[in-house]
């Protein structure tokens, strides 16, 4: 793991934090809004306790997500290489992930299905991202 390498993961943890923001604080936001007046989840001054570990989240997410990218395309890649990643990506824990919390929340279907758009969308977006950056090319 070199400097490039480093570099790529922190962008791609940036980039993965703001789309998270644009999805669950902007475009869903108001599907939200139902759900802390019912109690289901905490609402954005309660929450930011919690920033901490949103952060934390989002570092794990794009070192985690540079690091398999590397290990599976070692060598230069092209736009639908990281597209494919980003499917893979999503078909594996993205969609899951959605389905198993709908199994075992009371939410609306609705919301989860713009949650598995909005979020199988910004996986693809990163899986672009990461092809662009080339994390295992030698140069910055």
């Amino acid at each position: 793991m070199n400097k490039r390498f480093w570099t790529c993961a922190a962008i791609t943890s940036i980039a993965a934090l703001v789309l998270d923001f644009g999805i669950h604080g902007f475009l869903l936001r108001e599907d939200y809004s139902v759900l802390v007046r019912q109690g289901l989840i905490r609402g954005a001054q309660d929450g930011m306790r919690y920033l901490p570990l949103m952060l934390l989240a989002h570092l794990l997410i794009g070192f985690g997500l540079t690091w398999l990218y590397s290990q599976i395309h070692p060598r230069a890649s092209t736009a639908r290489d990281g597209l494919r990643f980003g499917a893979a990506v999503a078909l594996a824990g993205t969609l899951p992930g959605y389905l198993i919390a709908y199994a075992v929340q009371p939410w609306p279907a609705p919301l989860v299905v713009k949650q598995v758009l909005f979020s199988t969308t910004a996986m693809l977006l990163l899986g672009l991202l990461l092809a662009w950056l080339e994390p295992r090319r030698v140069a910055l």
